[in-house]
This record gives structure tokens, sequence and C-alpha cells, in this order.
């Protein structure tokens, strides 16, 4: 009898959500003490439904609160920092995670969740297009020449 993997620790290293490489231009809004806001527009690296990687000069702290804005929809979601990149001389990678799950604020389908590089399907060769070919009329001959 074979002991399986606690579910726990295969679980941990899982993926809520499968990440894509997408350049998204987003707007960081960040709510200060007293009502101060500061606003940066700056872009995505990779995106999931669940949040992002992104490149920010604005100062943030992990844990904290930010909005960001879709430029081309006008959607706003509330995120989380949860992982800030090494200090950069103007600017650093932040990831932020939205308060739910949110596949369509990106505006792409994204893989099905079952699906994984790791699968032998995925490493499969695509199939290739047809090419089509011009009809050709038979040639038949007829005896009747002249």
């Amino acid at each position: 009898m074979s002991v399986a993997e606690p579910l726990s620790s295969k679980a941990s290293t899982l993926r809520r959500s499968q990440r894509v490489c997408l350049s998204v231009p987003i707007t960081v809004i960040r709510h200060g003490l007293g009502g101060s806001v500061a606003e940066e527009d700056t872009r995505t690296l990779i995106v999931s439904a669940h949040g992002a990687l992104l490149v920010l000069s604005l100062t943030v702290e992990s844990g904290q609160s930010v909005t960001i804005k879709h430029p081309k929809t006008q959607e706003e979601l509330v995120c989380r920092i949860v992982y800030l990149g090494p200090d950069q001389p103007d600017k650093r990678e932040v990831g932020v995670e939205f308060e739910k799950a949110a596949p369509r604020f990106w505006g792409i389908a994204f893989p099905p969740d079952d699906w994984s590089p790791r699968s032998p399907y995925a490493k499969l060769p695509t199939a290739q297009p047809m090419v089509s070919r011009p009809l050709q009329k038979k040639v038949t001959g007829r005896g009747g020449g002249r």
C-alpha cells in the first residue's frame, strides 16, 4: 500500500489560476492618510484571475490596499499588495491580489482549471491546417479527333 502525498503540501504547490504574460495599461490609485490620493499609470507584466504583477514607482507596503483601474473599460477593483520585489532606483515589481477572483477584468480567456503545461496533451504538435488545392478538370479522351 502506498502512502499518498498529504493534500496540504500538494495544494501549496498548485496555483489558484494560470498566469499569463500580458502587458495591460492600468492606473494604480493609492489612498493615503488624511484623504490624500496618489495615482500612477503603469502596465502589468503578468496577469491571472486573482491579480497581477506590475511595475510601480509609488511607495506601497505589503498588505496595503490599492485600487487598480482598467482605462479601457473604466472598471476598478480593490487589491491588496502581496509581493514587493527588490528595491530599484526608480521602480519595483509589485504583486497585487484581487479581493475576489475577477478573470474577466483583463479581457482575456484563461486556460481551464485543469490545464497544465506538464500535461501530455500540451506537448502534442499542433495540427497543420489543410491546404486547399484548386480543383482540376478531369481530361478524358473522346476518340472523335479531327
